[in-house]
């Protein structure tokens, strides 16, 4: 596959596992998904990009954020599915337990947010499209939706299409996420792996600015 248009076929998102992703995730996984190298330079990257005194909404959490602790001093909220999880988060300020995939309707208020992201999690979203929406509800006015993604995954629940698509292609469709939901500035992509490739883990960001004028 080439590339990734603005139209997504159900099949895209089929997973080996359609079981429950509550069921999936009731027991706590205290670990790190990426190296260390990895983890560093998604910390530099929301340095740069993260509004230090903002209220930010970090979706599919879990027990760790990755930002800077000598930089953000705002509020974090953390949406997942592990209470226990989020608990362990030192940087979130509260936390919100809810499915996405179950219901992509985030119960969290208009324009509360300045900015949210989601770190290597994108790639178990079934109704990816649904929740690009619900996040441009939940932005201030030029609010940024940050989605961090590497090469790790457990397989089972990632979706299908994210199986067969190489690292930029990957970016491609997320970057269609933002483009089929509306609402939003043209995405960018930037490339933050670190050191030489095949030494660390990959790691990429693509972001749109909720468009001036969306609800």
């Amino acid at each position: 596959m080439t590339g990734v248009g603005p139209v997504h076929p159900p099949e895209y998102f089929r997973r080996e596992d359609e079981s429950s992703d509550a069921a999936f995730y009731i027991e706590p996984r205290l670990v790190v998904h990426i190296d260390d190298p990895a983890i560093l330079a998604i910390g530099e990257y929301f340095r740069h990009v993260l509004p230090p005194n903002g209220t930010v909404l970090d979706l599919m959490s879990s027990w760790r954020s990755h930002l800077p602790a000598d930089h953000f001093k705002g509020t974090l909220v953390g949406l997942g599915l592990n209470a226990t999880e989020m608990t362990e988060n030192p940087q979130l300020n509260r936390h919100v337990v809810h499915d996405l995939n179950a219901d992509p309707v985030v119960p969290l208020g208009d324009g509360s947010f300045d900015a949210a992201f989601v770190v290597v999690s994108v790639q178990y979203m079934v109704r990816p499209v649904e929740v690009f929406t619900e996040v441009n509800r939940l932005l201030t006015p030029g609010g940024v939706f940050h989605i961090l993604y590497s090469n790790r995954m457990f397989p089972t629940k990632a979706v299908a299409i994210w199986k067969t698509l190489d690292d930029g292609q990957r970016g491609q469709l997320i970057a269609s996420y933002f483009t089929a939901s509306g609402g939003w500035d043209p995405p960018t992509t930037q490339d933050l792996s670190p050191g030489p490739p095949g030494r660390s883990d990959p790691v990429y960001a693509v972001s749109a600015r909720k468009a001036v004028g969306s609800r």
